[in-house]
């Protein structure tokens, strides 16, 4: 893989004129990004509260989409499959771009709507970039996100600047925009994986009198000294599942896609099926609003250790 330079300084003949679809937590910490950049940005999003904050820092509200898609680049951040249907296949808005635009998708999707998307765009005579993201809201903050890109090279390229002032690093998947999606539900399933492993350790070591905050510790200071192990194990230490950064629903959705892509092509993924269930006892027990942290509460509660005394 060819490994990009982080963040080119945007000189003012490379300004652009961008779009940005969807200010959720992530997409609104993103598009921050690209205003500060110096580019000329225009903003949608279905709930108009959440533009104000973008507003404020100099980029344009669109009150319909169709105003946010009349530029060089269009980036979205929507939440799942059916959001990114409803708002560019069944709203027609892929047919209000004008041909040459180049589309850049940072949503979590299916491999199947990934594939879609890259036949309507192309057939519109649009540029398709699918560029998943890795990071917290925090981090798309700082603009350090891994930003995973995949697509036809000269998207790419036009996409390129904008890309590089949200992330620290760049990873090119290939031109199938499919890539980067697999790529990214394989590692939220790693991520998932991880959070799931934290929280049955952690209960073996606490049945046996160890506590929850100090064997979190030892093993994110030493054997699994990275960022997802001590991220979700402070979460999982402190009990601090709100706000989200990762909402739970959106993990077992990417689960669930994770195991659609393998069923596709004939890998099996055993641990996707415990983690899904997991995660459907997580949401059976009030954490629909939680982060995806959260997922420990079913290993305590399976062991019943909070009738056995505290931490």
């Amino acid at each position: 893989m060819v490994n990009w330079p982080p963040h080119a300084t945007v000189q003012r003949e490379t300004i652009m004129k961008v779009g940005f679809i969807g200010l959720g937590a992530m997409g609104s910490a993103m598009a921050s990004n690209l205003v500060a950049a110096g580019h000329s940005v225009t903003v949608w999003n279905r709930s108009e509260a959440a533009t104000e904050k973008l507003a404020s820092l100099g980029a344009k509200v669109a009150r319909t989409p169709d105003r946010a898609v009349q530029g060089d680049v269009l980036h979205s951040m929507l939440a799942n499959d059916q959001a990114v249907r409803e708002v560019f296949i069944d709203g027609g808005l892929l047919d209000a771009m004008d041909p040459g635009t180049v589309h850049v998708n940072h949503a979590t999707i299916s491999v199947a709507l990934a594939r879609q998307l890259a036949e309507e765009h192309a057939r519109r005579n649009l540029g398709y970039v699918s560029a998943p993201v890795f990071g917290r809201p925090d981090v798309a903050a700082a603009g350090k996100l891994n930003i995973l890109v995949a697509g036809v090279a000269n998207a790419i390229e036009k996409a390129r600047p904008l890309l590089e002032a949200m992330a620290a690093k760049l990873w090119p998947m290939g031109e199938l925009p499919e890539r980067a999606n697999v790529v990214k539900l394989a590692g939220n399933f790693m991520i998932v994986t991880a959070i799931e492993s934290m929280a049955e350790a952690s209960v073996l070591a606490r049945a046996y009198g160890v506590g929850t905050a100090d064997f979190i510790e030892l093993m994110t200071s030493t054997l699994f000294a990275s960022p997802v192990y001590q991220g979700y194990g402070k979460s999982i230490a402190d009990h601090r599942f709100t706000p989200p950064g990762f909402a739970l629903p959106l993990g077992l959705k990417d689960v669930m896609l994770a195991q659609e892509a393998g069923h596709a092509e004939r890998v099996p993924l055993p641990l996707a099926g415990v983690l899904r269930d997991s995660l459907l006892e997580a949401l059976a027990d009030g954490a629909e609003g939680m982060d995806l942290s959260a997922l420990a509460r079913v290993s305590v509660r399976r062991a019943n250790l909070d009738r056995r005394g505290s931490d």
